[in-house]
Parts: C-alpha cells; structure tokens; sequence
C-alpha cells in the first residue's frame, strides 16, 4: 500500500506553486542579464542611430563590434554595464512573471478549453506565454524605461535623445518630479506590444525544441545539453519575431517630451509603437525595425540560454533540496 501511494506524493513534491517559480525564475534571470546586459548597451544605441534619418546620415556606430569597442574604450566597464542596476530589477519582475507564471496561465487555459493541464497545445502555450509576459512587461515598465534611457546615454559619443541620471532612483524621481506617474508608463503599450511578442514564443518554442530532442532520443532528459540546445533556438526565434516591436520600444522609450496645446507632457516624436514603426519605415525602411539586430542576437541567445537552461538546473536543484526526506 505504501509503494503504491507512494509515486503520487512525489508527483505533488515536485510540483513548484508560482511563488517559487516566480523566484527561482527572477534569480536565473538576474545571473543572465549580468552576462548579457553589454550587448543590451550596444543594441540600444544602434538602434537610435539615425532615427528618422535617410540614408547617408552620419553613423557614430559602423556596427555592433565596432560600437563595442568605442564603449568600451571611452567609457569603460562602467559604459557597457549602464543600467544594470534597474535591469536586475526588471528581470525579477519580468522573468518572474513570465517564468513563474506561464505554468499555471498555460495549465488553465487548457482546463478553459476542456483539456488536460498536463498536454502541450501549440496555441494554449502560445496564449499563456504572451500572457505571462504581459504582466511582466507592465509590471516592469518603469523600470525598463529608466533602463534604456540610461543605456542610451554616452557623454562621449551621444545618439539619440540624452537624459542623464545618477542612478535608478534618481531616474524615478526625476521623471515622477516632471511628469508624475504617466511619465513612469509612458511607453507601457509598446512594451506589452514587445514582450508578448517575445514571450509568445520563447516558452513554446523552448518546451518544444527540448520536447523533441528528447522524444526522439537525440539528448537525455534533465540534461544541460538539452536545455543549452532548447534555449539557443528559443533564442533565435524570439529575436526574428521580437525585433521590430523591441526598436519601437526603445525609440518610444527615449523619445524627447513637450507640452502639448492641451498642457499635457507628450512624446514629441511618436504617438504610439504603430505609429513609432509607421514613421520608421517610412524613412529607413525594413532595415529601420532591423537595428541593432546584430547585437540583439548577441544580447538575446546568451540571455535566453542562460535564463532559461540555469531557470531549470535551479528548479532541478531546488527539488532536490526541498523534498529531501
């Protein structure tokens, strides 16, 4: 009697409630970001470069190495790790909520549409992933803002409008202090509009990839290869369909503000992220949406593959650790 009840109590053991997943997916993010937040700094100002600007505008950045090593030579470790600070604090929000969260959003849309919670349905796991992700982006979006704008800054070769702070905090109160809280949502909809993108397919094609190579015996389960393997075409996908929307994002985010007839503080070159890619294309085209492109694979594959393979030897260890009898 007792061995036969006894793989049912393991089954709940290994369970995580979102708490847990939540936290253990915000400390695999933060030790991700770290890794990957100098080709966050790069993409960032490669794609600010020659905003609204035709062809043949003056390029401080020929490319991604060449912007690295002119960061790195006039603004030092300190340059390439700008904004660090409310990036760690953003992927806590994020990554908690997108990793923490998916499980259960996916389980019950599944039981929404009279399915097993355990089954991988394509379309469930893309809704749950945008989902996920779209509270985290909302939850997060002070923090991402303050993020790119003290990215975007370079006392020595500016693109892109500059907004100097000291830090985080000095960031919150000083966009508070002019704008109130709509200056700290300002740009809330392009980041839904990004990280649903983004998350609709991190997660299903991660669980896929890792599904298949295990299924057909290419790599073990719970092996590190197989999560690397999983998370580098994770990575892949979601920086082909996340691009457009991330360029809108950080142009809306670092956008310059006016007061408009009606005495409100608006954004001077965009109404929207619709609007941000309308005008994009418009005067650079397809390539526009594609800045910074390069050093967006650089920054997303080791960031996905660090988040999501260290998201499961965390869990794996955690298990361990907590249903030790």
């Amino acid at each position: 009697m007792s061995s036969s009840s006894k793989p049912e109590v393991q089954v709940v053991a290994g369970k995580l409630s979102t708490a847990e997943g939540f936290i253990l997916g915000g400390i695999a993010a933060c030790i991700a970001v770290t890794i990957s937040n100098p080709a966050e700094v790069i993409k960032t100002r490669l794609q600010l470069q020659g905003e609204l600007a035709k062809e043949g505008a003056i390029r401080v950045y020929q490319h991604a190495p060449d912007a690295f090593v002119k960061t790195w030579k006039n603004e030092g470790i300190k340059g390439l790790q700008r904004g660090l600070g409310p990036a760690y604090m953003y992927q806590i929000l994020l990554n908690g909520s997108r990793l923490g969260f998916y499980e259960p959003f996916r389980r019950g849309i599944n039981e929404l549409v009279g399915r097993s919670p355990e089954e991988q349905i394509p379309i469930t796991s893309v809704l749950a992933g945008a989902s996920s992700g779209a509270v985290g982006a909302s939850l997060g979006n002070p923090l991402f803002l303050i993020k790119a704008r003290m990215q975007a800054y370079s006392p020595a070769l500016p693109v892109g409008a500059q907004h100097y702070y000291k830090n985080s905090f000095d960031a919150m109160s000083t966009i508070f202090r002019a704008e109130r809280f709509r200056g700290l949502v300002r740009g809330i909809d392009a980041a839904i509009l990004r990280t649903s993108m983004g998350s609709s397919v991190q997660l299903p094609s991660y669980n896929f990839t890792k599904n298949q190579l295990v299924k057909r015996g290419i790599l073990p389960d719970n092996s590190a290869w197989t999560f690397l393997a999983s998370s580098f075409v994770s990575g892949a996908c979601v920086c082909v369909v996340m691009q457009p929307a991330d360029t809108a994002l950080t142009r809306m985010y670092n956008q310059p503000t006016i007061r408009n007839a009606e005495g409100k503080i608006v954004g001077a070159l965009y109404k929207n992220p619709i609007d941000c890619l309308w005008k994009t294309f418009k005067t650079e085209g397809v390539r526009g949406w594609y800045k910074g492109s390069t050093a967006h694979f650089l920054r997303i594959a080791p960031h996905t593959i660090v988040t999501l393979t260290a998201n499961d030897l965390i869990i794996n260890l955690y298990k361990k650790v907590r249903d030790r009898r």
